[in-house]
């Protein structure tokens, strides 16, 4: 008889443990992010992409590293949607700095920025994480990271294409801040929903 029981080698459960290597990795994302912001307001699109390059890459790297050798963390899958945040309000900050998106793309992203880090702070007080991640939260993030980067390359040259490109990043970046904003509609429904269980 067989007395072998198929369980995971790794516990996808989050711990309390702060020192790991997914979130020393994700410490260096936030760190990089005014680095990408000073870039950007400065018009050194090249090495802001570099550093953007890094970023991305850094994102997928935490996850994978957390989940194969056991290091989920509760603070781990905080940073990383802060990182995230972060990294979006930031670079839309720099691009609006630079004069190459309109302010109000800058107010709009921020506002709704600030009502999630409300929300986050008072659901936090009653002992519940991060809401679930859901679609239409990961396509905003997704269209704003891809309007951005467009941007930005588009604002390292001065062609006929460079401003084509320019035109159909705002679109994309239009498109994603109401995706973003039902996004945030949505985890508001989540989030005041669990806030009513706990009365």
């Amino acid at each position: 008889m067989n007395d072998h029981v198929d369980t995971p080698q790794y516990s996808p459960e989050p711990r309390d443990v702060y020192l790991t290597v997914p979130n020393l990795i994700s410490l260096l994302r936030i760190v990089s992010i005014p680095i990408v912001a000073e870039l950007v307001s400065h018009h050194r699109m090249i090495p802001a992409l570099a550093v953007l390059a890094l970023s991305a890459i850094s994102d997928g790297m935490d996850g994978l590293i957390a989940r194969s050798f056991n290091q989920v963390s509760k603070i781990g899958q905080l940073l990383d949607p802060i990182a995230d945040r972060l990294l979006i309000l930031c670079s839309v900050l720099a691009l609006g700095l630079a004069g190459i998106i309109p302010m109000w793309m800058l107010i709009i992203v921020a506002i709704r920025d600030l009502l999630m880090g409300v929300l986050v702070l008072i659901l936090a007080q009653h002992d519940y994480g991060p809401l679930p991640v859901n679609f239409v939260g990961k396509t905003g993030t997704a269209l704003l990271m891809v309007a951005i980067v467009a941007l930005i390359v588009a604002d390292v040259w001065d062609n006929p294409f460079a401003h084509m490109l320019h035109m159909a990043a705002l679109a994309v970046g239009i498109w994603g801040v109401g995706v973003y904003w039902l996004a945030g509609f949505i985890y508001f429904r989540q989030g005041f929903a669990l806030l009513r269980e706990t009365e």
